[in-house]
């Protein structure tokens, strides 16, 4: 029986390719490889590049984000680690407290793929990596690369058209 199909995106187009960050946490070697190999791919097919750095686990990749966003060299970011529950709490905390902060980076204009497998066992979590399954990595590169070109969209409109957010656009003047 076939399960559920989504649609995907084309991919976006740049006149300059963007220069990404893949910031990923290894704790399971084999799965973080398979996620980083389909971000690189992506990445590498729109003319993109990249560089990237590991991180002891999940809590640690908003915190590399925002330590790398400061320094301005990226366009965007790939954040990629597997997170498999156990028998406690911390799975919970571990998932919810880097989604969190991955989502507050986003929200301050950081252009962010999450691909942060939160799974039950390993068997999801290798199905979910395999760039020829369902290729996370990727996906996760991908919302990166739309936001990024979103992101360099609007900034050309403005430069071009005068459409700054300035405080009477925002009903405060």
């Amino acid at each position: 029986m076939a399960g559920p199909t989504h649609h995907a995106l084309a991919r976006p187009e740049f006149d300059e390719g963007p220069k990404i960050l893949i910031v990923v946490a290894p704790y399971y070697k084999d799965i973080a490889d398979g996620l980083v190999a389909g971000a690189m791919a992506e990445i590498e097919a729109v003319g993109g590049s990249y560089e990237v750095v590991e991180m002891p686990g999940a809590l640690e990749l908003p915190s590399a984000i925002g330590i790398a966003a400061r320094m301005g060299e990226y366009d965007g970011f790939v954040a990629l680690g597997c997170v498999i529950r156990g028998e406690t709490t911390h799975y919970d905390t571990v998932c919810n407290d880097s989604s969190r902060g991955l989502t507050l980076l986003g929200l301050q204009g950081l252009c962010i793929g999450n691909g942060i497998l939160t799974v039950e066992n390993y068997d999801q979590a290798a199905v979910r990596a395999d760039p020829q399954g369902q290729n996370k990595g990727g996906g996760a590169a991908a919302a990166a690369l739309h936001l990024v070109a979103l992101s360099r969209k609007l900034k050309q409109q403005g430069k071009s058209k005068g459409l700054g957010f300035t405080a009477d656009r925002l009903g405060e003047g």
